[in-house]
């Protein structure tokens, strides 16, 4: 009997040894659950922008080529000996749109005060007692134009807020040929223009200097070559004469001048993320061992 109570004992305190082993192993909690975070929303400035331009300058034409351009019914040795025209002033506006950090476009419309021009013109004619005599007309006339241009600029990069520019333009300009007068010199003949006008074919090209004075205001240093056209008109003789023409051909112009730019700036735009997927990691959690009182075996004597 002792033996078997012994047995019995022994193998419950086994059975207590184990369970109390198996409490002290780590423990896995639940299984974690996947959590997003808010879909975060940042504000992207865009690239572009629109602007305003304006630009003041003096334009440099000091050869004009000026033509006779004589009537058919006529005949006469006529020929222009020299002519000059005066420097213009000029004042323009525009509208452009900048894509990027080195591409831009704008249009343009530009007012060209009146050109002076003269030229001076020698013809000849037979004497009533013999011989030739040499005859001269001088000529005085303006020149006003209104110039459409569509431009595009490349900006070569920014120093120390400077940044230096080329472009090009194509357009149109409408050519207008004021008060052209005759003054016949030694003669009766004299006449006066009819202020025609005239559109043409422009183009153009650019080069200079931007400041940026804010990130929204520029100013400009610039140099244009323009080639704007032609015009024609007539003189009609006083005391009666078929009229002859002249033309202002190849008008060109060195330009300078000084710009503005008044830039847009644009409102920033929501630009959407992926969401960020959080799953949390399980951790192992030790339980604490728990103390199970022992057996104590006793004899009997």
């Amino acid at each position: 009997m002792v033996s078997v109570a012994l047995f019995i004992r022994a193998a419950a305190a086994a059975l207590i040894s184990s369970t109390a082993f198996a409490a002290d192993m780590p423990q896995p909690l639940p299984q974690p659950q996947i959590q997003y975070q808010p879909i975060p929303v940042v504000m992207e400035q865009p690239a572009g922008a629109w602007y305003l331009r304006g630009d003041i300058g003096v334009g440099i034409t000091n050869d004009v080529d000026f033509v006779f351009l004589q009537n058919p019914l006529n005949n006469s040795d006529f020929s222009i000996s020299h002519a000059a025209m005066a420097d213009t002033v000029f004042f323009d506006a525009g509208v452009g749109y900048e894509f990027n950090n080195w591409l831009r476009f704008d249009v343009t419309a530009q007012y060209r005060s009146k050109s002076a021009v003269n030229a001076f013109g020698t013809y000849t004619l037979p004497q009533p007692g013999g011989g030739i005599g040499v005859f001269g007309d001088q000529y005085m006339a303006f020149l006003k134009s209104v110039v459409f241009l569509a431009n595009a600029y490349v900006d070569l990069g920014t120093w120390n807020c400077l940044t230096p520019f080329v472009g090009f333009g194509i357009g149109g300009a409408w050519n207008q040929f004021d008060d052209l007068v005759d003054l016949g010199i030694g003669t009766s003949g004299n006449g006066i223009g009819t202020n025609a006008s005239q559109l043409n074919f422009a183009w153009a090209l650019h080069a200079g200097l931007a400041y940026n004075v804010t990130q929204n205001f520029t100013m400009e240093l610039a140099y244009t070559y323009l080639n704007y056209g032609s015009v024609t008109d007539q003189i009609l003789c006083q005391g009666g004469c078929i009229p002859d023409s002249y033309k202002l051909q190849n008008l060109t112009s060195q330009d300078f001048m000084l710009g503005m730019r008044w830039r847009f700036q644009p409102e920033p735009v929501p630009v959407m993320q992926a969401p960020v997927m959080m799953q949390q990691q399980p951790v192992m959690v030790p339980q604490q061992p728990m103390m199970m009182p022992q057996p104590t075996l006793t004899t009997r004597g």
